[in-house]
């Protein structure tokens, strides 16, 4: 005989693909109605079983009359939530990460939400902080979304901890119908991407050419590279023969010293393939900085620094290093800022990285590659690039409609 699908009364699936139970039962002459989709810990009923199973105890508890006594949890403030976060909860955080949070929690969440009980403030509340720090204080969009990161990081180290039940982490960080939300963006909130004309590309070629910053430059329009990951490569990293070059550190300042450190994400790790342009130029700058006759000079400028393994490493090593030894830096770039600023142009470096996304995502370069090159975290951001309007971008549409 065929096997018949097993029946669970009462049990019911929920929207999230896990299962629930309810019942009616009659006690003492009084109906005794129950519905529950976690078991006594919060968690959900992953299997029809698991949800039969606690339905059939919780009936026979509530025909015995047993009442389970609710959870309580501990009053702790929000500030006694961050603090036991930055104690215990840091391990494998990025130095500028932790800058970054703490900036948050000196400059604005410290003073409106310190002393409060995390279990007592309302998402409503949070949201409506959220909107004045967009609306009234006019931070960007951008900025204001590192604050909801934020709170779900508090509100995550609070169940963790145990300081708040499993429903309140889900009304506050995942139900859609209630969870701490941004704010509507504005009709007019400056796109993210911003890029250079080629009229623009053509100005900066020839204002950079033979200065400090010419390098740095160059791997900027390039391929890509964030500025810190830009300072942070090595000779060594760069293989000239197969035109591509390694990112797995950047150059950071931390408490007053220069060194490398680990790239902020497992993405940020990859492998880049360079044009040939790029790699003419710096097989010219290689062979350039080998030629040299002083050598004595050249070491005698040369700024030790520490480096991802916690070694000293020599500024020579790098690729951002003055002929005559002396160590460049993010700052070396101030300068050109201002005095392109001075002349009418708008400059900064990461509008390079932009550039560079949005000119190879016009020639149809494969999401999943450029996702890549860039080592972005998510596809999302990538996908950025691709709904960008550029001049590249609109040439290729001329072409397409002129196909029709």
């Amino acid at each position: 005989m065929p096997r018949t699908k097993k029946s669970y009364p009462g049990v019911f699936q929920t929207d999230d693909g896990n299962f629930g139970y309810r019942f009616v039962v009659t006690v003492n002459g009084h109906q005794k109605t129950r519905k529950k989709v976690k078991d006594e810990n919060g968690n959900p009923f992953k299997t029809r079983i698991q949800a039969a199973n606690a339905r059939a105890i919780d009936i026979e508890k509530t025909k015995a009359g047993v009442i389970d006594k609710p959870k309580t949890y501990p009053r702790v403030t929000i500030s006694q939530v961050y603090n036991d976060y930055r104690k215990n909860g840091t391990t494998g955080k990025a130095y500028t990460t932790l800058l970054k949070q703490d900036s948050l929690w000196e400059n604005h969440v410290k003073e409106k939400f310190g002393r409060r009980i995390i279990s007592k403030i309302t998402a409503a509340e949070i949201n409506d902080f959220l909107s004045d720090l967009y609306y009234k204080e006019g931070y960007s969009y951008g900025y204001v979304e590192s604050f909801i990161k934020f709170f779900y990081l508090l509100y995550g180290q609070a169940f963790t901890r145990g300081y708040i039940s499993a429903d309140l982490h889900a009304h506050m960080t995942k139900s859609q119908s209630s969870k701490i939300h941004m704010p509507n963006k504005k009709v007019d909130e400056d796109d993210d991407i911003r890029f250079f004309n080629e009229s623009q590309l053509n100005t900066l070629d020839e204002y950079f050419k033979g200065t400090n910053a010419e390098t740095a430059y160059m791997l900027g329009r390039y391929c890509g590279l964030r500025i810190n990951e830009c300072y942070g490569l090595k000779w060594d990293h760069v293989d000239l023969d197969n035109g591509t070059i390694k990112i797995d550190r950047q150059m950071q300042y931390q408490e007053g010293l220069i060194k490398l450190v680990p790239v902020k994400t497992r993405n940020g790790v990859r492998e880049i393939f360079i044009p040939d342009v790029l790699v003419l130029y710096l097989r010219e700058l290689k062979q350039k900085i080998d030629g040299l006759e002083n050598e004595a000079e050249r070491k005698q400028n040369q700024t030790m620094i520490v480096d991802i393994d916690g070694k000293q490493l020599s500024s020579l090593s790098l690729v951002n290093c003055q002929l005559n030894g002396k160590i460049q830096t993010n700052n070396s770039l101030k300068y050109h800022s201002k005095k392109l600023a001075g002349e009418g142009l708008e400059f900064k470096y990461h509008w390079l990285r932009h550039t560079y996304g949005t000119m190879m995502a016009a020639m149809n370069t494969p999401e999943y590659l450029l996702c890549s090159q860039m080592g972005h975290a998510s596809s999302q951001v990538t996908h950025k690039y691709y709904v960008a309007i550029s001049k590249p971008g609109i040439d290729v549409l001329r072409d397409r409609l002129n196909k029709l």
